[in-house]
């Protein structure tokens, strides 16, 4: 189950202002998350908080097909990302390094900036605490939520190699 505040963003968020590409050098999580989201909004990195979480409109990731922006808002403290829609490959990208992210267009639309919102990843429950608003997303297929458990592809597989 997660929980948090929500910061709330509009449609075609393109990766290119999640982590501008100036900053594509490095691989280390918190350098990342210390340039998330500057080109578009300069006060995100000091107003987001461990478990937050993202809504948005549609097309959320667009762009380049890059790690690098899952990585960042993952290491910012983003702990979910409810978006109407998702580009692609963004979606996959999220899945791989452990980030949930629910496709929702309901609860994108009627969530607002700041409301607390509870996430139910396995089932796909979303509940808005402050509105007292339910929503539901298509939950996860199994192996995409082991996926998550183990937060990311590469934790994933290594968890499954020792067993057998």
């Amino acid at each position: 189950m997660i929980q948090g505040k929500v910061i709330k963003y509009g449609d075609n968020i393109d990766t290119d202002v999640i982590i501008p590409a100036r900053y594509l050098n490095t691989t280390d999580p918190a350098e990342l998350a210390g340039h998330c989201m500057e080109d578009l909004d300069k006060t995100f990195t000091g107003r987001v908080k461990p478990g937050d979480i993202m809504a948005a409109g549609r097309n959320f990731g667009c762009g380049s097909s890059r790690e690098h922006a899952p990585i960042a808002l993952k290491a910012a403290g983003i702990s979910c990302i409810i978006a109407e829609t998702f580009a692609r490959i963004f979606y996959r990208n999220a899945i791989n390094i452990g980030l949930p992210i629910l496709e929702c267009p309901e609860a994108a639309r009627e969530i607002d900036e700041g409301d607390q919102v509870q996430v139910d990843v396995k089932t796909g429950k979303i509940v808005n605490l402050t509105k007292g608003s339910v929503y539901q997303a298509e939950p996860f297929p199994d192996f995409m939520q082991e996926i998550i458990r183990a937060d990311g592809l590469i934790h994933y597989v290594r968890e499954r190699m020792k067993r057998s």
